[in-house]
């Protein structure tokens, strides 16, 4: 027993592994569109909020719903299913507008539900595939994350609105509000 080694591992050592373990590792706000359930890094969140009125912007494309009073700011609106090409839904007291920063622009993301906020290991990423022979990839989704026997479709929330519709948008926020 003398020849014996013991090793004793402290809590300092298992917080000190724990977050090695969590350093390739990133927070996701996941959330469901259709059948369908997505994850967006928490770091573009800023908050969830129900959903509430919204002012229609005319001429704009049909994704983009329109535009809320966020605290005195005037934040545009998307609905992350019109996006998708999903079927519209009706909105109910469950659904959910997701404040994201994007490029230092605050953007809405009109969701069904929330679901949860998980922790997803980058070697339990994998990137989606080619979809057509010039090798193009899904322009908004840029992996799959397992979080235990689901996948969860993680977003790119950079493309889920194109420079051109936030710089109408823009116009139409500076001429009329």
């Amino acid at each position: 027993m003398a020849d014996e080694k013991m090793d004793v591992i402290t809590a300092e050592d298992e917080e000190f592994a724990l977050e090695g373990a969590l350093e390739n590792a990133k927070q996701y706000m996941t959330f469901k569109s259709g059948s369908e359930y997505y994850g967006i890094e928490l770091k573009y969140v800023n908050e969830i909020m129900g959903i509430q009125s919204i002012t229609e912007i005319p001429e704009v494309e049909d994704y983009i719903r329109g535009l809320i009073n966020l605290r005195g700011k005037i934040v545009p609106v998307i609905d992350v299913r019109i996006r998708f090409k999903q079927e519209p839904f009706e909105y109910n007291d469950r659904t959910c507008i997701i404040i994201v920063d994007v490029r230092n622009t605050v953007i809405g993301l009109i969701v069904e539900t929330i679901e949860d906020v998980v922790t997803i290991k980058d070697d339990d990423i994998e990137a989606p595939p080619s979809l057509t022979s010039a090798n193009a990839k899904n322009k908004y989704v840029y992996g799959f994350g397992k979080v235990g026997d689901e996948v969860k479709l993680l977003l790119n929330p950079e493309k889920l609105i194109r420079d051109e519709d936030i710089s109408a948008i823009d116009e139409v926020i500076e001429e009329n509000y």
